[in-house]
Parts: structure tokens; sequence; C-alpha cells
């Protein structure tokens, strides 16, 4: 079989799965750029079903108000947040992320106005902000497109007989040279893997699914 490339592989999952409406204007968790920060903060290093929780508990005490969540005394803001684990290293990430957006007046237009570089390094500096996060928080947030490199899109790469390079950046820079994306590209193409990856979690599942027919076939230049 000819080998296919990384704009095949999204125009088939596309075609396939349809276009994912993930975190936009009135759909789920979405109600506000902030609800996507604390979210972003929330999931790391558990699933969703115990974040869902923690952010409702955060809407009903603060409406998300990055303003309001700062001033929270920290065993109340510990104590919305409990069910997403870790509660106490995200406490202080959310406080350190809250001080940044302080910075800036909390005006999104004042932050997305600064270059890309400039606020990856910014929130990278932050303590409990990792690569996925920073990604995550630019690219639902800030509208600064790139590749989110995680669990999911290695897995699945690994299917196609592309291993990505173990180095964030690299495995970053690799997928991005070949692909001229826009914001939504980016963003649908991230999704399509994620929710892709939600359903099929094991190489026997995969190989009977959609994209089994290309096991090995994707092409990296």
């Amino acid at each position: 079989m000819e080998k296919i490339t990384l704009k095949d592989l999204y125009t088939i999952m596309n075609t396939h799965m349809g276009p994912q409406v993930w975190l936009q204007d009135g759909t789920d968790w979405a109600e506000s750029p902030w609800e996507v920060i604390y979210g972003a903060i929330l999931v790391q290093n558990t699933n969703w079903k115990n974040v869902a929780p923690s952010l409702l508990k955060l809407k009903e005490a603060t409406k998300f108000d990055p303003k309001r969540v700062e001033n929270l005394p920290l065993d109340e803001l510990t104590n919305l947040i409990r069910t997403s684990g870790f509660y106490t290293r995200k406490t202080q990430t959310i406080y350190n992320v809250c001080h940044w957006l302080e910075k800036y007046q909390f005006e999104l237009p004042k932050i997305k106005a600064e270059s890309q570089t400039k606020l990856r390094h910014e929130l990278m500096s932050l303590k409990g902000i990792g690569n996925e996060t920073a990604d995550y928080i630019l690219m639902y947030v800030l509208d600064k497109p790139s590749f989110m490199v995680d669990a999911y899109s290695r897995r699945l790469f690994g299917w196609l007989g592309c291993k990505l390079p173990s180095q964030y950046g690299q495995a970053q820079s690799l997928i991005e040279s070949q692909l001229d994306f826009d914001l939504s590209e980016w963003q649908n193409f991230h999704a399509l893997i994620v929710n892709y990856g939600k359903d099929v979690k094991k190489a026997a599942d995969f190989n009977l699914s959609f994209l089994g027919q290309y096991a090995g076939q994707l092409k990296l230049t």
C-alpha cells in the first residue's frame, strides 16, 4: 500500500469522524475562556469526570472570574477543586496563572496581541505549567495554533509506523514542518486525535478501526 502523508491522515480522520466541535462557543465546558484555562490545569494527571465537579464548584463560587479566583483563600480554592486530585499543586498553579493574567489586566485582547513565542515562554515559566498545558491554553484561549504532542498522538503515530521523538519540541517541530494549517485546522486535528484515542486504546482495536488499514503506512519527511 502506498504511504500516506500527514495531510492524508487528517483528511481521512476528518472525513470519517467529521469536524470536531470542541471548546467552541455554546459547547460544554467552553462557557468562558477562563473556564478553558482552569480545565487545562485541572485535567492534568486525571480524567474529565473528576474535573467536571471541580469546575461546577468553581463556577458557583466565582463565575470563573480570575480576579475572584485570585482572591480566594488558599483552603477554599483547594476544597473547590479537590475532586481533580493533586489539588495542592493545582491550587498553586491556578494562582500562578491568575497572577500572570493580572499583569495584562485580565484583558484577553491585550494578551492575544503578544507573540506566540513570548506568551509560551511566559506560560512555561509558571510553576505547574508544562508543554501540553501551555499549548492547550495558547491554542484554545489565545488563538495561537500549534500541534500538541500528547499520549494520544504518540500512540496513534506509533501504530501508523512513525514513532515521534521523545523530546516534546522536536516532535512538535517535526509535525508542524509538514502541515500548513490554520488555527481551526490545528484545533480540529488535535480534537480528532484525542477523540479517536479515547475510543481506540489498544493495538487490537486500532487494527479493527478505520485507520487499521494504514498501520505502518504514515510517511514523515
